[in-house]
């Protein structure tokens, strides 16, 4: 039985593909963008969040941790609860008694067969609205097996498929899950490969190759450009990518999306330093500055403000 780490499943969105969708988020990423909105779903294992705003101080939790990993430790606000993370082992014994919510574990094993029982229950709003599935990140081509496994399940019920990926992964994971996509959802995010490499970690080149091979072979696809102040949306950047766009045959449609701030709070949670403490979100009249840009090159571009 195929098995897959996965860390949320969101109901009702209607920002992840056409209709009203399913999204399940799947854990694990080879890329460690500086902009990311979901740090949670950068590791492929389970981690612990912690909101220290909401503990009681009731102590439940350092009774059952068995590595040593939560404290007592005295401030100048007096005595608080901590945890030392590099002796925690997310076992989620903590998470368990923590009758305050203030920790919780992002990150569970699942079946396909347990997804498909929480999708299956929106199917009615499914076939009302034109929606479906969509599959995100993290980044889902990271569990290949699961992946193709949880497409097929969908579409052998009906459902329609789409996936979002930043595409960086071997054409042969893609080719394996390609027939059971109905739409791709694309990120592209900086066309210098220094650059590229600079602020996600690793090189595009196989992300814009597969990108061109897949629009070679048919599929419908959707590109989505983050806007990140500062890092891509620089004129030489913004007119590569429309070049770049404009020679995709099969794309449906560009979608910017505007930096937020989202995941400020998520690395703080996770006890991890963020890369981008400062950056605000463009204003409406600069995305509506780059949109202008791209639909230059004749691309059809929607604006998610």
């Amino acid at each position: 039985m195929t098995k897959g780490i996965i860390f949320d499943i969101k109901q009702f969105s209607i920002h992840d593909g056409p209709g009203i969708r399913t999204t399940v988020f799947l854990k694990g990423c080879p890329l460690s963008c500086w902009w990311c909105h979901n740090p949670e779903g950068q590791a492929m294992k389970p981690e612990l969040i912690l909101r220290p705003e909401r503990c009681i101080g009731c102590g439940a939790c350092l009774e059952v941790c068995e590595q040593g990993a939560i404290l007592w430790r005295s401030g100048q606000d007096g005595e608080r609860i901590v945890t030392d993370r590099e002796r925690c082992t997310a076992c989620g014994d903590c998470v368990q008694v923590c009758y305050a919510e203030a920790r919780e574990l992002v990150g569970r094993e699942v079946t396909v067969a347990e997804v498909m029982d929480a999708i299956e229950r929106d199917t009615a709003f499914y076939d009302q609205s034109g929606g479906g599935v969509t599959v995100s990140g993290g980044e889902p081509l990271a569990q290949p097996d699961f992946l193709r496994e949880l497409l097929r399940a969908c579409q052998y019920r009906g459902l329609h498929t789409a996936l979002d990926t930043c595409g960086f992964a071997p054409w042969e994971a893609l080719d394996s899950v390609r027939q059971y996509v109905d739409l791709f959802l694309y990120d592209l995010k900086l066309m210098d490969d220094a650059r590229h490499r600079a602020f996600t970690g690793v090189s595009n080149e196989r992300i814009l190759e597969n990108l061109q091979r897949l629009s070679r072979e048919g599929h419908r696809l959707i590109l989505r450009v983050p806007i990140i102040p500062g890092i891509n949306d620089d004129e030489e950047n913004l007119q590569a990518i429309g070049a770049f766009a404009a020679d995709l045959p099969h794309l449906k449609r560009v979608d910017l999306l505007p930096y937020h701030r989202i995941g400020r709070d998520k690395y703080r949670r996770l006890g991890k330093p963020c890369p981008m403490p400062e950056t605000e979100p463009p204003s409406e009249a600069r995305m509506d500055e780059i949109a202008q840009v791209l639909r230059k090159f004749d691309l059809p571009v929607s604006l998610n403000h």
